[in-house]
């Protein structure tokens, strides 16, 4: 989705701008918002979240700053030529937001422009900063360890179903952490005596084809951009096949998930607007210490248990942040 498009849905300025409007965009510092998921739905809504980062900063798309927006729509082979477009039309920060496909293609393209990312793995792992307090180099972002929370999802979804025989793993295989994640997730299933089995689908006919043939109790998905962006969906699927899972965010639930844990989308997004802002303002990326996603939520959705046939027990209940009755 290109920058027009984007505006038209959230209501933005007319496209037929005066030539004096016109001028002065082309004066104006520019963002590239390089995402890794579609920018429909809640890739929407997390773009929206990023522009209001930016505005407590001080800017404002289309009055003091110019965002241009390109997005995989979850073809993560797209992004190497969606950031050399945005490095040919000169951008000032690049937002890699929605995982480290974005970013990894933004510093394969770039070490002179600065990075601003958004990521669920350990960024000094996967060797996007040299730490997390000084990064180095041109790239910098939130970070909320969605991968190592894949072991904390499969322990809360164990005590929720004690007798489950068997715990469906869902990883997306292109994923740059996909081997980490699922080492992580069997180092996990020993610990907790449980046992798992491991799914992959990176297309909605592999997810289709992976709800709708599954044989285990319940379900943990790996938290991925892939999926990040269609988590409604993935919950609507986990209600029409009655399965028990559990994902990363809140969307999961509304859309009849029965549980999800992890840090807010948006509140990450709006954060990497906040230091987008700041490395306009002349911060450089090498000494804005990576932030840490520390809020976690557990929500809770009892009318989908109830519908399951699944008692919450009360310690469960008292440990959520909102429990959707």
């Amino acid at each position: 989705m290109r920058r027009r498009n984007f505006i038209a849905l959230v209501g933005g300025a007319s496209i037929g701008w005066p030539l004096l409007a016109r001028a002065q965009q082309n004066s104006m510092p520019l963002v590239g918002f390089l995402a890794s998921y579609s920018l429909d739905r809640s890739g929407h809504r997390l773009a929206t979240a990023f522009l209001e980062g930016l505005k407590e900063f001080g800017y404002e798309d289309g009055r003091n700053v110019r965002v241009e927006y390109a997005s995989a729509e979850g073809d993560y082979d797209r992004l190497p030529a969606l950031v050399s477009e945005l490095v040919r039309e000169r951008v000032d920060v690049i937002a890699a937001v929605g995982g480290s496909p974005a970013v990894l293609a933004a510093m394969h393209a770039t070490t002179s422009i600065s990075i601003v990312f958004v990521v669920g793995v350990d960024p000094v792992k996967l060797g996007l900063v040299a730490s997390l307090n000084r990064p180095g180099g041109n790239v910098t972002g939130v970070v909320n360890l969605a991968v190592e929370l894949g072991p904390k999802r499969l322990e809360l979804l164990r005590d929720l179903l004690p007798t489950a025989a068997q715990i469906a793993v869902l990883i997306n295989p292109h994923s740059p952490v996909a081997d980490a994640a699922e080492q992580e997730m069997w180092a996990a299933s020993r610990t907790l005596g449980v046992q798992i089995g491991v799914l992959h689908a990176s297309t909605d006919r592999e997810l289709e084809a992976v709800f709708a043939g599954l044989n285990a109790t319940g379900l943990v998905v790996i938290g991925d951009p892939f999926f990040n962006s269609r988590g409604e969906q993935l919950g609507v699927l986990a209600s029409r096949y009655h399965i028990p899972a559990i994902f990363q965010f809140g969307e999961f639930t509304a859309g009849g998930g029965l549980m999800s844990y992890g840090s807010s989308q948006s509140n990450m997004h709006r954060l990497a607007g906040v230091y987008t802002g700041r490395v306009l303002k002349g911060e450089v990326p090498a000494n804005l210490p990576v932030q840490q996603a520390t809020e976690l939520e557990l929500i809770v959705n009892l009318k989908v248990a109830d519908k399951l046939g699944i008692a919450v027990p009360g310690t469960l209940i008292a440990r959520a942040n909102q429990v959707v009755q």
